[in-house]
């Protein structure tokens, strides 16, 4: 019977059965599959040899799986060689199995795969293992806790006292300004910190303070949630913890330096006395206005020494540490950061710091009662020590490094950084005298005061071959307390200074007239006063459901005029209707190319957009035309070339790359046509400089703003003048500044601009712009008699700047009657709309969107101004991004 019995398969190699097995083996041959011996040479003997197991455990539970378990063979047919009875050789003995003359196998130290289970149950960890290697993780975590506790050291605040101030350099590399210093970085004994000052810290930051461990758990998971996302991580929320944070002088936002910190304020709060923690955190903190720790804070903002500081007062600085770039009342760098924002934001963090206060115990409710009255202020000395031009300069570097590095202005103001700038020493000085020249011979503030008073001026220069900006003029001076940078406040319509880019979009584009083709500024359109407006050949209609007539300047009959006597005279009409012709769309488009930020257009798809409704800043305008004195090719304004820290100079700093904004004929035809505006037209002021210019003049509804626009082909230059309400910074009128009737971009701008460039181009070689080819087909706007009667009429100083003061002719027959017509002096009239700064009113399909006045109620600058390093001081408006990259500009 044994002979038809299939043994099962034997260990080979896998312990003592398995080498008796081996013996037993016939020397002729091997056992088949069937129990019989095999010759060597049979065919039937070709099988593949057995696997070899590792180990006996393994070989078991092979015999096993074969022979069904531990079942004893029947007599005689080889049972299992532990319970005797049957011979070694049975085709089912196993000699492995569990008998009396052979032991368990010899457990592993680590037993998984687990030996003594099946399938997926040798898979699941025991208990043991489990608890173990529980248990052993976190003797581990204990261990490397206590080693990391012994190794980090605590804060020292006289280091942090010792940081370096940051150094700004002109474009040769000699020093232009210094922010900071030691002198600004004082530390007192915790006696010399009245206990006002510490209930408001506490009850503000940390009513826990005196109890906790000094770490906040959560807030800790925050951080390390938020750095997991990708996001920005959050301070710590603690004391203790923002200490610790103060006196770390690494400040980048990294995974170690969040354990560091955790590790050092565990030891901290384990070992230090509340006392010095709170003194140093105090120590430690900036407060803006340059001011490091409690004593210098007093002295910048009240003119007094910590211990004398009084409930009110401290709760102001207590508030300051939310964040002095949004708390100062000066103003800080960035959206919402404007002296009136923050001001409101400081007083009413000041007034919640006294509130709390009595919350939690540290004032009682009639000491809080006797301080109702926000705290006064005395004068930025940061700003009287940033004189002239040179906080706007210092300014303009450190947003340009802000949004290149990603840091906040309080890392930024830490120090230690030298910043060099394109900013040239000679150039600055020279458009800083041009204006103030322009200021005595123009303004009267004594004389006429209600008309010369809040008038600011606004300029900007930049290099057309690489976007480097080499001079801004931005007010009078962080010492004359205007804080605001006029050279990069948005809010301030362009006017006609936009006619450009119309023009140079039908050039690009084309006109449904023009054939696909572009179109050539020796095309015709009307230039009538209250001339009709289509689109797609329908008249736009106004609010009152009648045909809307757009209003020039002067009531000249011009006719049909070339699109460069257009834009030499400045009539609206014409460029009013070439915009429907060509798409707003597609006038956006190019405005962008030059680097016109998107944010600062008229969102209004009307006809007053193409009549410059729209608000970029000086710094963007100087930018955008210097891409016409460049040929088309384009390079992002820029104001630092590199920042150094540490001796190693940091990343983001290459000069920005040329980009193609336009074909080379497009700019230099808008070259051609500009020139002709300085040499025939309402920039002729300009001529007075000597050398090929280029330019155009812009002036808004009610002289609000009045521009000058120009280039050379080594220097395009921005200037801007408007008046502004001190108390809601709307937009004035200029109608009677400096004693005149009205002003023009041709008159005052034009001066400041041709002054300056005397000075800034003086020792330069005279270049001649390109020669402009021919462009585009000749293709007359719709209506257009052939030929074109050419009406006599010279230019005004500035006819496109603002309705005429004469009565207008008589209207033609499809226009309303005289009873329902505007008159010349119906600013709010939403019949005529008019002047090139957007008070045209109607569009098509019946919408009324137009917008009066200048296309923003009042001026902003992207930095609300700056007067502190901090993100600083500033009497700014509302702002709405930087030149650099942020809206606005």
């Amino acid at each position: 019977m044994s002979e038809h019995r299939r043994k099962p398969p034997q260990p080979q190699g896998g312990g003592r059965a398995a080498a008796r097995q081996a013996a037993q083996q016939p020397p002729s041959g091997r056992r088949g599959a069937t129990g019989r011996d095999v010759p060597a040479g049979s065919p039937s003997g070709s099988y593949e040899p057995e696997r070899p197991y590792g180990g006996r455990a393994e070989a078991r539970r092979a015999a096993q799986r074969s022979t069904g378990g531990r079942r004893r063979a029947p007599e005689g047919g080889g049972g299992h060689g532990g319970h005797g009875g049957g011979g070694r050789r049975g085709g089912g003995g196993q000699e492995s199995g569990h008998g009396r003359g052979n032991p368990r196998p010899k457990k592993r130290f680590i037993d998984y795969p687990r030996s003594d289970k099946y399938g997926w149950g040798r898979w699941v960890p025991s208990w043991r293992l489990v608890g173990g290697t529980c248990l052993g993780f976190f003797a581990l975590l204990m261990a490397g806790t206590g080693i990391a506790l012994a190794m980090v050291g605590k804060p020292d605040p006289q280091k942090a006292a010792q940081a370096q101030n940051n150094v700004f350099y002109w474009d040769d590399d000699t020093q232009m300004a210094a922010t900071g210093g030691d002198q600004n970085r004082q530390i007192v004994p915790i006696h010399k910190i009245p206990q006002t000052m510490q209930d408001a810290v506490i009850a503000a930051e940390n009513a826990s303070f005196e109890t906790d461990k000094g770490v906040d758990p959560m807030g800790i998971g925050r951080a390390v949630f938020n750095m997991a996302m990708g996001g920005s991580t959050q301070g710590g929320s603690t004391i203790t913890q923002q200490y610790v944070k103060n006196t770390y002088l690494e400040q980048d936002q990294t995974m170690k330096r969040k354990i560091t910190e955790l590790f050092i304020s565990i030891k901290l709060g384990a070992t230090e006395e509340k006392d010095v923690i709170l003194a140093g955190y105090l120590n430690t903190a900036y407060y803006g206005r340059d001011a490091y720790g409690i004593q210098a804070a007093a002295q910048a903002y009240f003119k007094t020494d910590s211990e004398d500081l009084n409930p009110s007062q401290s709760a102001f600085l207590a508030a300051l540490l939310k964040g002095p770039n949004l708390y100062n009342p000066d103003g800080g760098i960035g959206p919402g950061a404007t002296a009136e924002e923050n001001t409101k934001r400081a007083k009413l963090r000041w007034a919640w710091v006294l509130d709390r206060e009595v919350e939690v115990g540290r004032m009682d409710r009639a000491e809080r009662a006797k301080h109702t009255v926000f705290p006064k202020l005395v004068d930025s000395a940061q700003a009287r020590s940033l004189a002239g031009q040179t906080g706007y300069l210092v300014e303009t570097a450190k947003k340009y490094v802000m949004n290149k590095t990603g840091k906040t202005p309080e890392e930024l103001d830490r120090g230690g950084y030298r910043i060099y700038t394109t900013f040239n020493q000679k150039r600055v000085n020279a458009l800083s005298a041009s204006v103030e020249k322009t200021r005595k011979e123009f303004l009267d503030e004594k004389k006429r005061p209600d008309k010369d008073k809040h008038v600011q001026f606004g300029a900007a220069s930049v290099d057309p071959e690489t976007g480097k900006i080499v001079a801004l003029y931005g007010g009078k001076g962080w010492d004359q307390n205007h804080f605001t940078n006029n050279a990069d406040t948005s809010g301030v319509p362009v006017g006609s200074t936009w006619k450009p880019y119309v023009l140079a979009a039908a050039m690009e584009y084309g006109t449904p007239n023009s054939g696909g083709d572009g179109l050539s500024p020796d095309s015709k359109y009307n230039g009538n006063d209250l001339a009709v407006i289509t689109r797609n050949g329908q008249p736009l209609m106004n609010n009152k459901g009648q045909p809307f007539r757009q209003k020039n300047e002067s009531p000249t009959p011009y006719g049909y005029v070339t699109l460069t006597e257009a834009m030499e005279k400045s009539i609206n009409t014409p460029f009013a209707q070439l915009g429907m012709d060509v798409g707003l769309d597609k006038v956006r488009s190019v405005a962008k190319a030059t680097g016109i930020r998107e944010e600062s257009m008229d969102p209004n798809d009307n006809a007053s957009f193409s009549l410059g409704t729209s608000t970029p800043s000086a710094i963007r305008m100087a930018d955008s035309y210097a891409t016409f004195a460049n040929s088309g090719t384009h390079y992002e304004p820029y104001s630092v070339t590199k920042v150094v820290k540490d001796g190693k100079e940091l990343d983001g700093f290459k000069a920005p790359e040329e980009e193609s904004a336009m074909d080379n004929t497009v700019a230099d035809n808008i070259t051609k046509v500009l020139e002709n505006v300085v040499q025939n037209g309402t920039g002729k002021k300009a001529k007075e400089l000597g050398r090929p210019a280029a330019g155009k003049t812009g002036t808004t509804d009610k002289n609000k703003s009045a521009w000058f626009v120009g280039y050379t082909p080594q220097l395009s230059t921005a200037v801007t003048l408007f008046r502004t309400d001190p108390e809601d910074k709307k937009l004035l009128s200029m109608n009677g500044t400096g004693g005149v009737p009205s002003i023009h971009g041709g008159d005052i701008p034009a001066e400041v601009w041709t002054n300056y460039m005397k000075e800034a181009l003086k020792g330069q070689p005279v270049k001649d712009f390109p020669e402009a080819e021919d462009i585009g087909s000749k293709a007359d706007a719709d209506g257009a008699p052939t030929p074109t009667p050419t009406p006599s009429g010279t230019p005004s100083e500035e006819p496109d700047d603002k309705p005429s003061e004469s009565v207008p002719p008589p209207s033609p027959s499809n226009s309303p009657g005289p009873t329902e017509s505007c008159g010349p002096f119906d600013w709010d009239c939403e019949e005529t709309g008019g002047t090139d700064a957007g008070t045209t009113t109607g569009t098509d399909a019946g919408t009324t969107t137009g917008t009066t006045g200048g296309a923003s109620p009042s001026p902003s600058t992207p930095t609300g101004g700056n007067g502190n390093g901090n993100g600083g001081n500033g009497n700014g408006n509302s702002s709405t991004g930087g030149f650099f990259g942020g809206p606005g500009g």
